[in-house]
Formats: C-alpha cells, structure tokens, sequence
C-alpha cells in the first residue's frame, strides 16, 4: 500500500466515523458540507478514488457514497484512532458500581459484562479467571453405596471438582475422613506433581484418592471457562440506530434496505453464533489473546483466519493476574465504535485486574470457574 497523504487520512478517518454513526455510504458532499476541509467536492472526490485505490474503502453500488473495507477499519484503528478514553464522568460510575459489589467475584462477571455491553452498545463477553497452576485446598470424602465414593476437591481461590470414584474395595465414612484429614494435611497448598510425587510414601487409600487428586488439579486449568455475556438484544435494534441520538427516522428509513444493513445483520447473526459455540469462542479467545499479546487486541473480520467472523470484529483483553487470568471484549458487526471499545475494554479490563488483586493478593491464586 502506498503512503497516503495527511488530507486522505483524513477522510478516511471522517468515511470511517460517519458510516459507523450513520451506517450510510459516505459521499463527498457530505463531508463538504459536514466539515471544514477548505477543498472542493471534486478534490474530495479524487482523494476517495485514491482510498478506493488502495482498497480502503468501496462502493456499495453504481453513484453510491463510500463505506470502509476491512482494510480501511483496520487502517483507522492502527493508524488513526490515537489513544481513546472514556471521560472521567463514566470512569467515576463505573468503578462506583464495581465498589458497590466488593468480594463478590460472579457479580463482578456479570458487571463487566453489563457494563461493557450499556458503553458500547453492542454484545460483550466475560470469561471465568483460569488459574494457571491449581492448588490444592482441601479434600472431602463422602460414602455413598458400597465401593462409590464422592470425592470433592477445593483448589486455593474456592473452585470445586467433584468426581465419583469406584475403590478398589469398600471403605467406611469413619476411614474416609480419617483419610481426607491427613491428605489435608499432608496437601494444602501443593500443586500436583508435588501430591504426586510424594503418594507412594503414604498408606494404600490415600494412595489412591491422592492420585485421583493430582490428576484433577492437572486439568483444572484446561476445563472449560464460564462465559458471562449481555447486549445481545442490541443486535435487535433497527440497524443499531434506535438509541443514537443524532440520527434521525428518515435516515434509519434509508438503511432498511441498503448493503450496509444487511452486513450488519450478518455480523450480528455470527457474533451470536460466537457466543453460542463456546469451544469456537474458546478457539478465537486463545488465537487473539496469546501469552505475549499485550494490552487491548481488536480482530476485524476474523483477519483472514476466521470465516466465522468475515462480518464480525472483536475488541478483546486479558484481565487478572499472572496466575489466574480471564478474558473480556465486545464483539458485533464491523461497523463498530472502535475508540468507545477499545476504550472501554481497557478500562473495565484494568478495573477487573486491581480489584481481583486487592482481594486475593499479589501472590494468590484466583478462582477458576465454579
């Protein structure tokens, strides 16, 4: 792609923010009319064949305006967009909010989502922190029917794995606790190869349960994380214009049957999808958000990998701790308020951080899904 010139940023940046507001094709009169460009309609108008040019923006249909590629949104969001905030009147509410649920992790969940979903007025997600390396809590044994006991282990940060386990010969309740006991003792705070390499010191029994043990602190950090989401009744809206206060009913009234709408609704068809298939989401989650990506990761239309997210974009981050971390975002159709999202993403991603921090410790281990 050849270098475009400062005015051509420009407008495609201007193309950019009044197709989001509007979902409209952008023509040069508009921005003439709109903005102070100091240029006639016809210089504009060759600035857009040059933008056309490189592929950042397109015509829907013959004498239309223009609207961006994938090209163009991600031209705008790594090139144009600077640094974005939320003003300090929402920061203020928002942080007031999570302070009003302190020590209640699952009420954060479902805060984060609410609140990223009422900012960006689009669907978001919230994932479970997954801890990194599980720790052993304590143990409980309870006798059910001849050799079929229910094991329930609590890992450090409150999860809890509980699993049927068949012994190789019936055992009493009073043995069973005798048992648990000294496995808690002996256990809190290990990780698993520790249990593991420490089992075959210990009589048969607990052998036995401190195997089953290890072997479920070993998957606690792969099983599947609970995903909270809201917003999905803004893909409901006409066109995602129901609530925006500077677009008028007649212009809604232009979109009912244009190209653009009909992008948006495909989006949001596969955004829903996204959240319905969790080990799809899982998959996306793990690609955008590897250990060494930092800070906010914006995915435009699946950036060629995903065909399930062609019309869809995600504004995705990390949150919690270097032990235990989850994941959070907004996703929806392409024509999205990247600044508002990004934005809002990093700061509720920030807030999740420090508060998980002041309650479980710098060093501690956060609490997987439950």
């Amino acid at each position: 792609m050849s270098g475009l010139s400062q005015r051509q940023e420009y407008i495609l940046g201007l193309i950019i923010r009044e197709y989001v507001k509007a979902a409209n094709p952008v023509g040069s009169k508009v921005l003439v009319d709109g903005y102070d460009l100091n240029v006639s309609s016809a210089t504009v108008r060759n600035d857009m064949a040059a933008l056309e040019d490189e592929g950042l923006i397109h015509a829907p249909h013959t004498s239309a305006g223009r609207v961006p590629t994938e090209a163009g949104y991600r031209y705008f969001v790594q090139k144009l967009l600077g640094d974005t905030e939320l003003s300090s009147t929402e920061k203020r509410m928002i942080r007031h909010q999570f302070h009003q649920s302190k020590y209640d992790v699952e009420q954060w969940l479902r805060l984060a989502a609410s609140v990223l979903a009422k900012t960006t007025r689009t669907a978001s997600l919230v994932t479970t922190p997954q801890v990194v390396e599980a720790r052993f809590k304590h143990i409980e044994l309870i006798c059910t029917q001849g050799r079929m006991v229910l094991m329930v282990l609590v890992l450090e940060g409150g999860a809890v794995r509980q699993q049927m386990l068949s012994l190789s010969e019936p055992v009493l309740q009073d043995k069973l606790s005798e048992a648990a006991a000294h496995i808690n003792t002996l256990c809190t705070g290990k990780l698993a190869g520790w249990i593991r390499s420490h089992l075959h010191q210990q009589p048969t029994l607990e052998q036995e349960i401190m195997g089953l043990a290890a072997e479920l602190l070993d998957r606690a950090g792969i099983w599947h994380r609970a995903v909270y989401s809201d917003g999905l009744l803004n893909f409901f809206a006409p066109q995602y214009l129901a609530d925006r206060q500077d677009v008028t009913p007649e212009r809604q009234r232009e979109t009912t049957t244009s190209e653009p709408v009909e992008a948006d609704q495909l989006g949001a068809r596969q955004a829903l999808h996204i959240l319905e298939e969790q080990s799809l989401l899982e998959e996306i989650l793990a690609d955008a958000l590897t250990p060494d990506a930092e800070g906010v990761q914006v995915m435009i239309a699946g950036e060629g990998r995903w065909e399930e997210l062609s019309h869809t974009s995600m504004v995705l981050s990390r949150y919690g701790h270097s032990q235990a971390t989850g994941a959070l975002g907004v996703l929806g159709p392409t024509r999205l308020h990247y600044g508002r999202a990004i934005s809002a993403v990093r700061y509720v991603a920030g807030l999740m951080s420090d508060m998980l921090i002041e309650v479980y410790g710098e060093e501690d281990h956060f609490a997987g899904e439950s």
